[in-house]
Parts: C-alpha cells; structure tokens; sequence
C-alpha cells in the first residue's frame, strides 16, 4: 500500500515537471515562431506554402526524445523480472505504442493542422506580428467552446473570467488594427489575412481538444513516449499536405531565386528557414505536451496569455506600433491568467481537503465496532 503511495507521489511530481518543461518549451515556440516567420516576409520572403510547411517541418527533431524513450524501454524490456511477471513483461514486447488507430487519428488531426498552418501563414504575410497574435488570442474561446463540446471540460467562475477577459483583450486590439496595415498591402489583402487568421484561429481551437478527446477514448495507457509519437505522426501528415501545396505552387523552384534575393543576405535566408522550423516545432510539442500534462484548456490559455509577450517583442524588434488598446489588452491577458490559476489552487486545495476528510470517514468506520 506504501509502495503504491510513493508512486502515485512520484508520477504526480513527474507530471509537475513535465509540465513546467512543457510551459518553457510553449513560450519559446510561441513567441519565437511569429516573430522568424515575419522576418522571412518583411525581407522579400513570398512563399506561404513554404512557410506553412516550416511550421511542423522540424518534426524529425522528435526522433531524439523518441530514441531516448526507446532506449529507456529497450533496457526495461531486457531487465530480469521474477517469474509471477512474466505476462505483463510480454506485454511490454513493443517498442513502438502506438497503435493503428492512434495512428489515423494522429493523421487526421495532422491534415487539419496543415491546413491551419496555411491559413495562419497567409495572415502573417499580410498582418504585423503583433496584429496576428491579437487576432490568434481569440482562439482561447474556440478551445473553451469546442473543450465543452468534446471533452465536457468543466468550468469554474475562474475559468470562465479568464476565457472573457482573455478574449475581450483581444477584441479591444482589434479595434485599431487597420492602422496597422503594412506598406504594399492592399485593402483587400489584408482583409483576406484577417479572415484566414480568425479561420486558423477557430480551427486550432478545435484541434486542441480533439487530441484530449484521443487521449481520452484510446483504450491504453497514455505515456509522454505515446505523447511524442502522436506530436511526430501528426506533424509529419501536416508537413506532407503543406509539402504537395509546395509542389503544385512550385515553391521548391523558386527558393534558390528568393535565397539570392533576401534583404539579410543568401547565407541568412537559409539560417531563417530553419530557426522557423524549429521554433514552430517548439510551440507544437509544448501545447501538446500540456495537453497531456493538463487540458487542451490550459494549453490555449497559455498560448493566449503569451500573446501579449509576442506583441512587446513585434514593437521592440519590429518597431510595430503599440497603442493604448494593447496595453490594455496586455493588463487584461495577465489578469485573466491570474484568475485561472487563482482557480487552479483553490479548487486543488478543495480536493485535497476533500480527499483527507473522505480518508478520516473511512478510518472511522473501519474502527467502529461490528454490529
């Protein structure tokens, strides 16, 4: 019974660290990811298939955690265990965990990823970095509604005031975002920007969800290796689609004539090519990693509550304009994310207050004489 305790314990404060590795590695992606995509477009970059694909292009990265994890599996595999265990070590006989239909549910999820990833790659074209992330925040309610629907995500008083207030902060940018409007940018085109980065938003907001709902009704145990293999299968269809998009846009001709023409220089064009795939890859093992850790809905308030942090990079290094209505938006992002975690630790006190008193009873009855 103490063994089990101890690693109940020891799997909670796994997960804890897991999580806060996976917050870290969000915020990297989400902040780094829009910020290299915009420098490739305002240096003479014109390719959104292109930079559609970048977007989940960096996921052979995740064959080192996955070796990794393999070989920790292999070793566990091979280790001498007493003969009453024999049936669960044949159990273990597979290196790979993810099963058939795992796999096709990783490949749907990835061809909507891909599309999703066009979409936003075209707003990021034609918007400023810090008019996209306002635009994106809005994602936070397509989570939360499509969390609701999918998941039957419960919601507390503090959930609730961080989903308005996040998203109020995005509208209240949104207001002036016309103002915004880059230099040879037509009306039109940044209209068509704006409505294919609200459809990326809404579309995510759905994507996030659907992964907790695969974690949900898959009949096996769902570890971080399964986690990995899912994130690799799921963004290796997504680069697939982007990549016939490239092919028919024939994209893949006119690198090297866009390479020599880069603003930065040939050599850096290049360099941007590949620091966008990997920060892209970040933001994706990070929210999906706290899915996992978490919810889909914590995942998209993270990504909604470090928005503003894009936004403040965008004007440092981009020098974007930054009025009155983003920093309000900003005082209000970080308001809503104090309210969900003020939440968070109440209704974990609550349970575990719950949890001794239910422990107490039992001890009571236990002590009570037989009838």
């Amino acid at each position: 019974m103490e063994e089990g305790k101890e690693q109940q314990v020891a799997k909670k404060k796994m997960n804890k660290f897991l999580l806060i590795v996976n917050c870290l590695i969000l915020a990297l992606g989400n902040s780094g990811g829009p910020l290299i995509m915009r420098l490739y477009f305002i240096h003479g970059g014109q390719r959104v298939w292109l930079s559609a694909c970048l977007e989940t292009a960096g996921f052979p990265l995740m064959l080192i955690p996955l070796t990794i994890s393999y070989i920790q599996r292999f070793r566990h595999r091979h280790k001498p265990l007493p003969s009453n265990t024999i049936s669960i070590a044949s159990e273990k006989q597979n290196i790979i965990s993810m099963k058939p239909p795992i796999f096709f549910a990783a490949a749907f999820v990835g061809i909507l990823t891909g599309l999703d990833d066009y979409l936003y790659a075209y707003g990021v074209a034609r918007l400023p970095v810090s008019t996209s992330s306002l635009i994106i925040a809005s994602q936070l309610g397509f989570t939360a509604f499509f969390a609701f629907l999918l998941v039957k995500q419960k919601f507390t008083a503090f959930t609730v005031n961080a989903v308005f207030l996040l998203t109020v902060g995005a509208g209240v940018l949104a207001m002036h975002t016309s103002s915004d409007r880059p230099a040879g940018v037509s009306a039109k085109q940044y209209a068509i920007g704006f409505s294919t980065t609200v459809a990326a938003s809404a579309l995510y907001g759905f994507v996030l969800p659907a992964v907790e709902l695969v974690y949900k009704k898959i009949k096996q145990p769902i570890t971080y290796s399964l986690v990995m293999e899912f994130q690799f299968v799921m963004c290796m269809f997504a680069t697939i689609f982007c990549t016939i998009g490239m092919i028919i846009n024939n994209d893949f001709k006119m690198i090297p004539r866009e390479a020599r023409n880069f603003g930065l220089g040939e050599s850096i064009y290049y360099v941007v090519l590949v620091l966008n795939a990997i920060m892209w890859q970040a933001f994706f093992l990070g929210a999906i990693g706290v899915v996992f850790c978490a919810s889909s809905l914590l995942s998209g308030i993270l990504i909604a509550v470090l928005l503003p942090l894009t936004e403040v990079l965008a004007v440092v290094f981009y020098k974007e304009k930054f009025q009155a209505e983003k920093g309000v938006s900003l005082v209000l992002s970080l308001w809503g994310f104090v309210s969900y975690f003020y939440g968070e630790i109440k209704h974990a006190k609550a349970e575990k207050k719950k949890r001794s008193l239910e422990i107490e009873m039992g001890q009571t009855i236990e002590g009570l004489p037989a009838p």
